[in-house]
């Protein structure tokens, strides 16, 4: 009965995709040189846990919610740009890894830029915005290959942005990419050691056609030929104590990161996507301390681990398969030390305007080392609808 009440649902969600509009632009300036958009997008779900439900929380559990519900107004005079995009959140009831009662409703900034252009070479970045460390949290969160990126990929005490300063910039006619950033980290001195920026270092190199903006798409759905290599670093001093208790032993925070990207279309075949990448969270082994700090264990802890994302889109059908697998070490999680997670999903895109409008089905499970009452391995169903507007 569950499993025909969520085709019905995916056939109601499918009458929906007609049609998508850009949206309304406006232009001044003496030559109408300047430019403001605005922009909406609006990724509405339907979702099904097999656990979270009933007295004992081993039922099944739907829900029709919003992923992403986004209003963005961009803006550019001659080398001068702004960004700025809202974000509300409401009611959801089924997280990454757990089903709660619902969480409170949430209205944010979520970006707000000023951007300058001295020269492809070297541009600026200032304000609130994705920091520069994985490939995945860069990825436009309406340009993925798979569902969404990885609900393990975050960084310790940030969300996927952060406030602070990012020069970058193109080199050796866009082979190589620089970028540069000072950001805020962790921003609650009073429980922390110290107040320090965080610090990021990347760099990629780009083939064949270049991946040259700030950043990067999951699929460029077949055209784009791309082969990029990136690599990262990161540090934050005095981040956290291993001992709150007492206030000592303060750690340092470090992390790096390995990625490949490589899409290819071969003509009367079809469009080929590789995507792969290590990422390793350090904070000096703070959770072995006698009281350590909160936020150097559990999901978005001292961690590290990988994916590889692969996709396959019909050669005269806009239709891309996609399969992602993934494997995570957590320092600790809930009680459990040295957690083991591996993560899998597979499913499908079809573009019915580009990523304009398109609907993405994606079936996942999930697996722990260790289950735990609150941590148990389970299996969920995503439909998405996404249009932007």
């Amino acid at each position: 009965m569950k499993l025909r009440n969520i085709l019905m649902a995916c056939a109601g969600i499918t009458l929906f995709a007609s049609s998508a509009l850009a949206g309304p632009t406006w232009t001044f300036g003496p030559n109408d040189e300047g430019m403001l958009k605005l922009d909406y997008v609006g990724q509405f779900q339907l979702n099904y846990r097999d656990t979270g439900a009933g007295s004992g929380s081993d039922d099944d559990t739907m829900e029709f919610n919003f992923r992403r519900d986004r209003i963005a107004l961009i803006g550019a005079y001659e080398n001068l740009g702004i960004y700025v995009q809202t974000e509300y959140t409401e009611d959801i009831n089924i997280g990454p890894f757990t089903v709660s009662d619902g969480s409170s409703n949430e209205f944010q900034l979520l970006d707000a830029q000023i951007r300058y252009k001295f020269n492809d070479a070297f541009q600026v970045r200032a304000g609130k915005f994705k920091y520069n460390l994985t490939r995945e949290n860069l990825e436009a969160c309406e340009k993925p290959l798979t569902l969404d990126r990885s609900v393990l990929i975050r960084a310790p005490y940030v969300s996927t942005r952060d406030k602070g300063v990012a020069v970058w910039g193109n080199l050796f006619n866009d082979i190589f990419q620089y970028r540069l950033d000072v950001m805020n980290g962790r921003n609650d001195s009073d429980s922390a050691p110290d107040s320090n920026f965080r610090y990021t270092g990347r760099a990629h190199l780009t083939f064949l056609d270049k991946e040259t903006g700030y950043g990067y798409r999951g699929t460029y759905m077949g055209k784009k030929k791309v082969i990029t290599l990136g690599a990262a670093y990161s540090v934050e001093e005095d981040i956290a104590y291993a001992d709150c208790a007492n206030e000592t032993d303060a750690v340092d925070y470090k992390a790096w990161t390995i990625d490949l990207f490589a899409e290819y279309p071969i003509d009367g075949v079809g469009t080929f996507t590789l995507s792969s990448a290590y990422v390793d969270y350090d904070l000096d082994d703070a959770y072995q301390g006698a009281d350590p700090d909160a936020g150097v264990i559990g999901v978005n802890g001292e961690k590290n681990g990988s994916y590889t994302k692969v996709g396959y889109m019909l050669p005269n059908l806009p239709l891309q398969f996609f399969f992602r697998a993934e494997n995570w070490s957590l320092a600790q999680l809930d009680g459990v030390y040295d957690q083991e997670i591996d993560w899998y999903g597979g499913g499908l895109n079809y573009y019915f305007r580009g990523q304009n409008l398109k609907l993405t089905v994606e079936y996942s499970t999930v697996e722990f080392d260790t289950e735990t009452p609150d941590y148990e391995d389970f299996d969920s169903l995503t439909v998405q609808l996404q249009v932007v507007f």
